[in-house]
């Protein structure tokens, strides 16, 4: 108790990252298998971007 007191380090950015994935967990129930959710929370803190969608595609 002290400790947290007197030093200036603090767990809350750890926290924080635990209470996203809680939540993804939370919404993402339906997901078939882990590597799925372990892709959504990558993209939740943009580890990972998603593909650039088809110049291709956009153009009419």
């Amino acid at each position: 108790m002290l400790n947290g007191a007197a030093l200036p380090y603090s767990n809350g950015c750890l926290e924080g990252f635990n209470r996203k994935i809680k939540q993804i967990e939370r919404t993402a129930f339906g997901y078939s298998n882990f590597t799925n959710l372990l892709t959504r929370i990558r993209l939740e803190e943009d580890l990972y971007k998603e593909k650039e969608p088809n110049s291709l595609l956009m153009t009419a």
